[in-house]
């Protein structure tokens, strides 16, 4: 699912190159192509559960096949598009899948950061290989369809669909709404600010700083391995740090990254900043995730974040084709550094809202907690059956109910005086 925007920067470099499009018009394209996979996002974010995880998978790999691979061999323009645009919603629908089941795992950023492991490690494959397959716009669209041909086979081992559960379960509110579209909001802008550059990073590296694409393609496919290793060591690092300090200062490091590589003019500066930028980008993405999976054990949260990402991720290639044309490079890179270092406030305060919150006095005017403790303890509750002054929340988990009670009236006497 991840694969098409990881590879955004030399696809759309070839459709430039290998059609009759010119930058702003075959960034245009690859804005289409991530709008229909945001799309398919947002359509579906309630319904993996009803329709199937495996079912569902197996329809986003067949669309992105079909797509991507129609795409990839034409030459006419309108077919490219669509092509692409049917593969886009088939890599939104695969995300989407994996963005629920994420959500149900005991440890979502470990299976997040998983997830960016593998797309990181292919797309630096495909960017080391496909300069050297030779030239035409088609290769790149042809790898994300070979990819969704392989991974078919690890369908079988999703779950398939549950029946029904009662509507009053399907219709429940979203737990924490207003954390959820903060986040969601903040999301959308953040992968704005990343794909506007990396949309256009490639066009950086061949005009502005003068190098080849073979070069170019080896600075990304050293950059994703980078991002390897960033994930590797967010994936180590857990959560001991919690979630808000890597969103918060990872992002102010990102927009620093920005501005140095929109400025590059050669070849060591650009390899600085994309190097660093895809060090802390999957990093910083790994924990937002995460933070986006913890909201709603359903997945619900993860499918809508990801979905806004994906609005953003699909407004970038045209953002920063526009913002390039009109302005240059270097002063795109400042204008979105500047958003980047906006949005991190947000952000980061979801992720302190979020996290657990101590017991402290005035809490069972929230949720419960410290005082309420302070009564039970008096009035001989078991030791260990309270929770130590300072311990986080726990959780509080909704559990549905099929059936109402509903009781028989003769069962309640009337209120009166006479009781007494």
């Amino acid at each position: 699912g991840y694969l098409a925007p990881y590879l955004l920067p030399t696809t759309v470099g070839r459709l430039d190159s290998g059609l009759p499009l010119s930058a702003t018009q075959a960034g245009a394209v690859g804005s289409a192509l991530l709008l229909s996979s945001a799309t398919a996002g947002f359509a579906l974010a309630s319904r993996v559960e009803r329709i199937g995880a495996r079912a569902l998978a197996r329809l986003g790999l067949a669309l992105a096949l079909l797509g991507y691979g129609a795409a990839a061999l034409t030459t006419a323009v309108p077919a490219v598009v669509a092509g692409a645009m049917v593969g886009g919603f088939g890599s939104g629908t695969a995300t989407t899948v994996a963005a629920t089941l994420i959500a149900a795992q005991r440890d979502p950023h470990r299976a997040s950061t998983a997830g960016l492991l593998t797309v990181s490690a292919l797309a630096g494959a495909v960017y080391l290989t496909v300069p050297h397959l030779g030239p035409g716009h088609g290769l790149p669209l042809a790898a994300i369809a070979l990819t969704a041909l392989a991974v078919w086979p690890l369908t079988g081992r999703l779950p398939a669909g549950t029946a029904a559960a009662p509507a009053r379960h399907h219709k429940a509110r979203l737990p924490h709404a207003r954390s959820g579209l903060v986040l969601a909001a903040a999301m959308l802008c953040w992968s704005l600010a990343q794909n506007s550059l990396w949309g256009v990073s490639g066009q950086i590296g061949l005009t502005q700083a003068h190098l080849g694409e073979a070069t170019v393609g080896a600075v990304f496919a050293v950059a994703l391995g980078a991002g390897l290793t960033g994930v590797l060591a967010a994936g180590a690092l857990g959560a001991r740090l919690g979630r808000a300090v890597p969103i918060g200062a990872g992002t102010v490091l990102i927009a620093g990254c920005i501005v140095l590589s929109a400025s590059a003019t050669d070849l060591a500066s650009f390899a600085t900043g994309e190097i660093a930028w895809n060090t802390l980008y999957p990093v910083v993405l790994s924990y937002v995730i995460g933070l986006a999976a913890s909201l709603d054990p359903r997945g619900r949260w993860a499918v809508l974040v990801g979905s806004a990402s994906s609005l953003g991720t699909a407004a970038g290639p045209l953002t920063g084709s526009v913002l390039s044309a009109q302005a240059g490079f270097p002063v795109m890179g400042v204008i979105l550094a500047a958003g980047l270092l906006v949005i991190a406030l947000p952000m980061t305060a979801v992720a302190l809202h979020t996290s657990g919150r101590p017991l402290l006095a005035g809490a069972i005017r929230r949720r419960g907690g410290h005082p309420a403790a302070l009564v039970a303890a008096t009035t001989g509750t078991p030791a260990g059956a309270v929770p130590e002054i300072g311990a986080p929340e726990q959780q509080v988990v909704e559990i549905p109910v099929d059936t109402v009670a509903v009781p028989a009236q003769r069962d309640y006497g009337k209120a009166g005086s006479e009781v007494f």
